[in-house]
């Protein structure tokens, strides 16, 4: 080693008092103890691996490759390539939502949408409204620009929308942040009756929705609920992801968004990573050009049913009485609550000394709480995996109670 590389002392670098005391992801965290063999974990929210479409990638990527050539891999928008944003611009009017390609904006998944409209709208001590409890990715990025929160509790139909008026008059929120389709972490579908009534009131006070929806896709039962922005129109920004539709690593979400707003996102972007991925565009492009993603969706719909079945029976047959979960008709989770003396944090390390993982709930409600209640993803895991760590899981439980 030379002497001045002996004398770089990079844990001594300016590194911003604020970075430095902002926490990892808790679900990362738990998935780097749970990577070690044999565990079976419900924690991350991770689609399943054998539902990835890799004989039709295998395909479509050199195709692209040779139909494309360097335009495929050259710089390009930063609004995202011009027919993938045309051809989502049709997939939301078929969904009965009014969309032009200047209201499509692509982003390198939906959580840098999420990061993307935090940077452009908040500014220290603004709030944010939210369901309570709530993804716990957009609170991370929240947090780094030092938001805080209006939360509102949930139930079977979603969000409680009476409650919100009330709090935005308390706390003249600059957001309302809601996933109305198989919520994270609850798997709880919001009702067309508050949709209705959550869009009624933000058009009020002229604030923004922000309808994270990147499991509606995912339904297996039941009716599809319109979305928000089909009758919010302006007044409502959704954003989408192909990330459990086709594959995550390809990195593909946009924002349905007024041109407003779409232009300001832009200016963001730029500044963040210029463009997304032109390559990963065109071959996402490609796959929805040759009308392969209606097949493959009622794939995936199929095994998620089965597991998210499985799973629940074998919870029904083997959890104690006093945990209660919810039913979802769709996604990739079901919320678990306790009885209010356990703490599902403090159980954890005891089911990942029996080879199974949770997220434990507390994460996800921004302003604390949560502490009996546990997320269990169904989607990743393999049959036989779902009914031996449920069954693991129940025998913590009933040692706990």
């Amino acid at each position: 080693m030379s002497v001045i590389a002996k004398k770089v002392r990079p844990e001594e670098w300016g590194i911003t008092q604020h970075v430095r005391t902002l926490e990892a992801s808790i679900i990362r965290e738990i998935l780097k103890i749970t990577s070690q063999p044999n565990v079976i974990s419900f924690a991350g929210g991770l689609p399943a691996p054998e539902m990835f479409p890799i004989t039709l990638l295998k395909r479509i990527a050199p195709e692209v490759l040779e139909k494309y050539q360097d335009v495929a891999v050259q710089y390009s928008l930063s609004r995202g390539i011009v027919p993938l944003r045309e051809i989502l611009a049709e997939m939301a009017e078929k969904q009965g939502i009014s969309a032009k390609v200047e209201n499509i904006f692509i982003t390198s998944g939906a959580q840098q949408a999420i990061e993307l409209i935090a940077r452009a709208f908040i500014e220290p001590g603004d709030y944010i409204l939210t369901e309570n409890p709530t993804y716990l990715g957009a609170l991370q990025a929240f947090n780094f620009y030092r938001a805080r929160y209006a939360t509102v509790e949930m139930d079977d139909d979603g969000m409680i929308v009476d409650k919100v008026e009330a709090q935005i008059k308390k706390y003249n929120p600059k957001l309302i942040y809601a996933i109305s389709n198989f919520q994270n972490p609850t798997g709880v579908t919001m009702t067309l009756e508050r949709r209705q009534r959550l869009v009624e009131i933000a058009a009020e006070y002229n604030i923004p929705i922000v309808d994270d929806d990147p499991y509606g896709g995912i339904r297996f039962m039941g009716e599809p609920v319109p979305a928000m922005k089909s009758f919010g129109g302006d007044g409502v920004m959704s954003l989408g992801t192909f990330s459990k539709l086709i594959a995550p690593g390809f990195r593909i979400g946009w924002i349905n968004a007024p041109d407003a707003a779409v232009a300001y996102f832009e200016k963001v972007k730029q500044s963040a990573d210029l463009h997304t991925s032109t390559l990963t565009q065109y071959i996402i492009f490609e796959f929805l050009k040759q009308g392969l993603l209606d097949e493959h969706i009622e794939n995936i719909k199929e095994n998620y049913r089965a597991k998210r079945e499985l799973m629940i029976k074998t919870m029904e047959e083997t959890f104690p009485e006093g945990v209660t979960w919810t039913h979802p008709e769709g996604g990739l989770f079901l919320w678990v609550k306790l009885p209010e003396h356990l703490s599902a944090k403090e159980l954890l390390p005891k089911a990942v000394a029996q080879k199974v993982a949770y997220v434990y709930g507390e994460p996800f409600y921004a302003n604390g709480g949560g502490a009996n209640t546990m997320r269990l993803n169904f989607s990743n895991c393999t049959h036989e995996g779902i009914v031996e760590g449920i069954t693991r899981l129940s025998k913590i439980l009933k040692e706990a109670i």
